[in-house]
């Protein structure tokens, strides 16, 4: 298996089915965690020297750090309903407790940070939505913690691409320090699919090939991008959702596509 992929377990002790951190992944930024909770139970844990944005994926939950409690937030059953999720963003140094309402999905995604910008809830009227692309590369986009929200490092953003459809499509990458024509973000892909019996591909690679992977990703998987390119399709009759964390020297999404592929953004 590659070691870009990771695959879901069955909950711990703890409920946490996915775990991505810097020493596992071979990199320096971006971490991740997935959580299957039931009703009634709590996750507690600390950001120590990280900012956090913990994304209610699917059910309701109460979630309290410090003096700041949020009360029974999360709407959405499934992360394929067609609304925005809700979340929290908390800075480094706080000790935080999310409590389950019902079944809850919890995303928890994470990066070094200093401490700049305060815990604050993050409404689903202020995630940014949009379309992007077009035929079968069309996919629905939802900004979490992106331009409409600050932080310090941490970029959040969810992505539905219909059934037969690609995504991250054409191919682009984001691997190399070289602002304003690119910038260096590390990636972490958290896939689901609907229904959950289903599968989707993604291909990592780069420019010289010294890394071409392509991978089978089934529901609750983590795809790694340290570097390349990374497309996404997923087959007839499968919905796939994908949570992006992004994270790296700059808080700043400028990519390059593959020149070879660039050609599809003006096909009509």
């Amino acid at each position: 298996m590659s070691s870009l992929l990771s695959r879901s377990a069955a909950p711990d002790s703890r409920g946490r089915i996915q775990q991505i951190t810097p020493q596992s992944a071979g990199w320096h930024y971006v971490g991740f965690e997935a959580y299957q909770l039931g009703d009634g139970e709590e996750l507690r844990d600390q950001t120590a020297g990280r900012e956090c944005c913990l994304v209610i994926v699917a059910g309701r939950a109460t979630v309290s750090s410090g003096s700041d409690c949020w009360e029974n937030i999360g709407e959405r059953t499934s992360a394929f309903e067609d609304r925005s999720p809700y979340a929290v963003y908390l800075p480094p140094g706080q000790d935080f407790t999310v409590r389950a309402h019902d079944n809850l999905e919890l995303a928890v995604c994470w990066a070094p940070a200093e401490g700049r910008f305060p815990a604050r809830l993050i409404t689903p009227a202020q995630c940014q939505r949009e379309l992007r692309g077009s035929g079968s590369n069309q996919r629905k986009v939802c900004n979490i913690l992106f331009g409409n929200v600050e932080a310090e490092r941490l970029l959040v953003v969810e992505v539905i691409t219909p059934d037969g459809h690609w995504s991250s499509y054409p191919p682009h990458k984001h691997d190399t320090d070289a602002a304003p024509a690119e910038t260096s973000l590390e990636e972490t892909y958290y896939h689901k699919l609907s229904p959950p019996q289903g599968f989707a591909f993604q291909r990592v690679y780069t420019d010289d090939h010294s890394l071409d992977e392509t991978m089978t990703v089934q529901d609750n998987d983590v795809v790694m991008v340290p570097r390349g390119y990374h497309p996404v399709g997923t087959p007839y009759g499968y919905q796939l959702y994908y949570l992006n964390v992004m994270a790296g020297p700059e808080r700043r999404w400028i990519f390059r596509n593959d020149p070879s592929h660039e050609w599809i953004l003006e096909k009509k």
